[in-house]
């Protein structure tokens, strides 16, 4: 491994300086290695995702030993050499043919990866139609309950959105979501079937999982005659089918120091974000919003305008005497006539 050592001059400090941990990280930097053995198919894929990818990322074009799942030593000097996060490697052996493996790292460190077959692909070149612009985020789309109820779809979707993701931004400008990958998962019976290993886990075979459906369209937007425009998806590819293979689950605690959030600031805390404060809380659309608390206060010592038809009477009882008065106050307030003149 490579020893952290003190930068000798400015250039070099901005550089380590740039590595450390940022409250919002920049975007992931993915390296795709080619195995010993690969094939025509792998390297399809490998380079269509990469398209996917860019700019933000790095190919090998030597082909090299890796075998993730034995020895991550590579996988970890090379995350740190290149301050990447994201590894795709492809190869293909007698037992397991085409097969995709996405690693992830944490602090130079491998975290968890996941090994895919290709069953089906269509490269993107076969797709005839306008393609979107390299280095745009895209929309990602996800159309199954088995991403938010099976530790390996959940596994495999975490894996995904990190790798396409792009940055994160405070707003989104419409015109600039020009594609949007779509991942879909079909229902399948064959979930129930699973075996308890010794210890009590739940095993569950991985051909008996269905195949992940990787679909890749441009978006165009048209005018619909009110504010929100009309979408329309035109295949752009790749179009990738993949089945399950290997994985290796995360370390619990190097999971939780990978999800550690940083202490938000006062600002933050004052907009809603962090901890509920005392008579301060956030609407639905974002808004912060206040309960002032007032003492009682005594309305009879309210200053008001002063009028007649307000004022209190001296004989509440006494009703005659009331209506008497009103009618002299009535006749006193009547302007007085002039005479006539001979």
């Amino acid at each position: 491994m490579l020893q952290a050592v003190k930068p000798k001059n400015a250039r070099s400090k901005r550089a380590l300086e740039a590595r450390e941990p940022k409250e919002v990280e920049d975007q992931r930097t993915a390296i795709f290695v080619h195995g010993m053995k690969t094939g025509e198919v792998v390297d399809k894929v490998m380079k269509d995702m990469m398209a996917l990818k860019q700019p933000h990322a790095i190919s090998f074009s030597q082909k090299n030993a890796v075998r993730p799942f034995e020895d991550a030593s590579s996988l970890e000097f090379w995350a740190h050499k290149n301050d990447a996060s994201m590894f795709v490697i492809g190869q293909s052996t007698k037992k397991r043919p085409a097969s995709i493996i996405i690693a992830r790292t944490f602090d130079s460190k491998l975290l968890d990866m996941c090994e895919l077959g290709i069953e089906k692909f269509v490269s993107l070149s076969e797709f005839k139609t306008p393609k979107s612009t390299p280095g745009h985020k895209p929309m990602l789309h996800f159309a199954s309950e088995l991403f938010d109820t099976h530790p390996r779809y959940m596994q495999l979707k975490s894996l995904l959105m990190d790798l396409f993701n792009g940055e994160v931004v405070d707003s989104i400008c419409l015109p600039g979501l020009e594609h949007v990958i779509s991942v879909t998962v079909a229902p399948s019976e064959a979930l129930q079937t699973s075996s308890a290993l010794p210890d009590g886990t739940r095993y569950e075979d991985p051909k008996n999982l269905p195949n992940v459906h990787l679909r890749t369209y441009t978006v165009k937007l048209t005018p619909s005659g009110v504010r929100i425009p009309r979408v329309q998806l035109t295949e752009m590819g790749p179009f990738v089918d993949f089945s399950l293979r290997r994985h290796q689950e995360a370390d619990p605690d190097m999971l939780k120091a990978a999800m550690k959030r940083p202490k938000l600031k006062k600002q933050d805390i004052e907009k809603g974000l962090g901890k509920k404060k005392k008579n301060l809380e956030a609407d639905e659309m974002g808004d912060l919003r206040g309960r002032i608390h007032v003492a009682k206060q005594d309305l009879g010592k309210l200053q008001t305008r002063k009028m007649k038809g307000l004022k209190e009477q001296s004989g509440e009882g006494d009703g005659d005497a009331s209506v008497s008065t009103d009618q002299s106050e009535v006749e006193d307030a009547s302007p007085p006539k002039r005479p006539k003149r001979g």
